[in-house]
Order: structure tokens, then C-alpha cells, then sequence
């Protein structure tokens, strides 16, 4: 989820997407030389600071630029252990270096005969157990905050379905379908494949709890911009939160595997001002999906809970 290359979202409105290897946006079909490059890029830009890659693009690469505090914790601990995976990689290929260079056949042509030492064997295992547990404490602490959700401002169910999704606001008595736009209805500047005919809409600076569930088979929504990936599967509600800090348009996909049109059930939300979202929610009260039937109430039965 944490590499450009397999996020989904982009703040903006205009941004290049990459979504087939023959598609308007990328050009010709990746050669081979192309690969090499690509190859070559990633290998020096995975060193890169998150600013490098702020906008979904062609051969992207890094995180994409964090909208909520969810996602700017994940981007931090990402860089965090990619730091020190390079540092490990480096000490590795280093000891590598001088074992070929110093220990070769010609240049030590008798072998030493020992087999053991002890205060080595000490120092490769309780290193390595070292950098795991400083790995472990902030990961439980962002698995622990990602997984509480405290003082929701409002709550936003999603159904999936094959292969749409429903959005249903129990407390705003909101709720509608989102399907993918055509590429034929597409309009000047529209991304292809993560237009929908209707959004979601949040405010922004509020703390929404997601809820998820699914009418079929199980799906997953995310938003990488968000750092939220959230299964939905049929009689089982799952929750999480995001709360969005800056305005705009993100996007996401269906994460998990659901059939065969899997790659066209498309996430966007809008992140507004509180006027823009109030007079949203006015303007589309009453609106009804196929998410608003009984045994999807759940949303209201948890909320009421609370």
C-alpha cells in the first residue's frame, strides 16, 4: 500500500494516471529499456524523501502525500524502517566486500580453523532482536490508534457490492450508489477509472468513523492518501476512522479481489469546508441506495451504542 506505484489516490484535480500498460496516459507499451529504467530509479529513489512523490504519476514511486494523521504516522514509520533496512543492506554488502576481497583463495590460501566464537554469536542475535522490538513499540502504538475511534463528528457506512458501492450517513439520512463513469461520459480533466457518478463528501478536520460491509463477496476499501484499507465483508461490520486535514479530491479502489470487474469499482471523496459539506447534506438528504435496507441498519445500531 505504501508505494506510489500501487496507491490509488491523488489530491487535485489534474493528474496523470498510469492504468494499463497501452493507456492515453502512459504512452507506448514499457519496453524493455523502459524497465531497466524504472528498475534502476526505484533502487535509488526508495532512499527519497516522501515529498518526491505528492501526486499519483507514471513511474512513481515513494508514498503519496499523507492527508490525514493516520497516513502522515504510516508514511513516518515507513521511512523509518526503510532507513534501516538500507542500513542493514549496506553493512551486509560490506561484509560481503571484504570476506571476497580479503578471504579469497589467493589471498588467504590457508583457512583459519576455528568454528565458533562467542561474543559474535551474542552480538548477531541480540542486535537483530534489538532492531525488531525499537520496529515493534511504534507499530503497536499506530496499530492501536488506527483501530480506536474516539468522539466521531459522523459516521459514513459503505456496502460493497459487484461491483459498486453504497454510502449511506445514518446520522445525515444520506445515502446513494457510486458507480464508475464511462470512459465515453468522461469529462476534460476527470481521471479514467476513478471517476464516479456520485461522491463521497467529508468535511474536513472531522473525525469520521468508517464503517464497512459487503452484500456479496468481500471487497476492501481504500484510500491510500487516507491510510485506510478496510475489508468489507458480507455479516461482518468492520470499523475504522479517518479524519482529512486539508481539502480536495482523493481517490481509491476496491483492494481485495471480488470478480471479474474487481478493477472498476473506483473511490472518491471530497474533502470540503463545513459550509460546502452542510449545504451538501441538504441538498441531498433523503437520497436512498441499496445500501438502505434492514439488515444493513447496523451503522444506526452502533452509533446508537455510543
Amino acid at each position: 500500500m505504501l508505494l506510489a506505484n500501487a496507491a490509488k489516490g491523488v489530491t487535485g484535480e489534474a493528474a496523470a494516471f498510469c492504468t494499463a500498460s497501452r493507456s492515453e496516459s502512459c504512452g507506448e507499451p514499457m519496453t524493455r529499456l523502459h524497465k531497466i529504467i524504472a528498475a534502476i530509479a526505484f533502487a535509488i529513489g526508495v532512499g527519497m524523501p516522501q515529498a518526491f512523490a505528492e501526486d499519483v504519476h507514471p513511474w512513481g514511486i515513494w508514498t503519496q502525500d499523507p492527508a490525514t494523521p493516520t497516513m502522515a504516522q504510516i508514511t513516518s514509520l515507513h521511512n523509518a524502517i526503510t532507513v534501516i533496512i538500507l542500513a542493514i543492506l549496506a553493512f551486509v554488502f560490506l561484509l560481503m566486500g571484504i570476506i571476497i576481497v580479503r578471504f579469497n583463495k589467493k589471498a588467504n590460501p590457508t583457512a583459519q580453523q576455528w568454528s565458533h566464537n562467542t561474543m559474535l554469536e551474542v552480538v548477531w542475535t541480540l542486535i537483530p532482536v534489538l532492531i525488531l522490538v525499537g520496529i515493534a513499540f511504534p507499530s503497536f502504538k499506530l496499530l492501536y490508534a488506527m483501530d480506536r475511534t474516539e468522539k466521531a463528528d459522523l459516521t459514513l457506512k459503505v456496502t460493497g457490492h459487484q461491483w459498486y458501492w453504497s454510502y449511506a450517513y445514518p446520522d445525515l439520512n444520506v445515502a446513494f450508489d457510486s458507480n464508475l463513469v464511462q470512459d465515453d461520459d468522461l469529462k476534460p480533466g476527470q481521471p479514467r477509472l476513478f471517476t464516479v457518478d456520485q461522491h463521497v463528501v467529508v468535511p474536513v478536520g472531522a473525525v469520521v468513523r468508517l464503517q464497512t460491509a459487503a452484500e456479496d463477496v468481500i471487497h476492501s476499501w481504500s484510500v491510500p492518501a487516507f491510510g485506510v484499507k478496510l475489508d468489507a465483508m458480507p455479516g461482518r461490520l468492520n470499523e475504522t476512522w479517518f479524519k482529512a486535514e486539508k481539502t480536495g479530491t482523493f481517490y481509491g479502489q476496491c483492494s481485495q479481489l471480488c470478480g471479474v470487474n474487481h478493477g472498476f469499482m473506483p473511490i472518491e471523496v471530497e474533502v470540503v469546508t463545513k459550509e460546502a459539506f452542510d449545504a451538501w447534506v441538504e441538498q441531498n438528504a433523503q437520497k436512498t441506495s441499496s445500501a438502505a435496507t434492514p439488515h444493513n441498519q447496523l451503522a444506526d445500531a452502533s452509533a446508537s451504542k455510543e
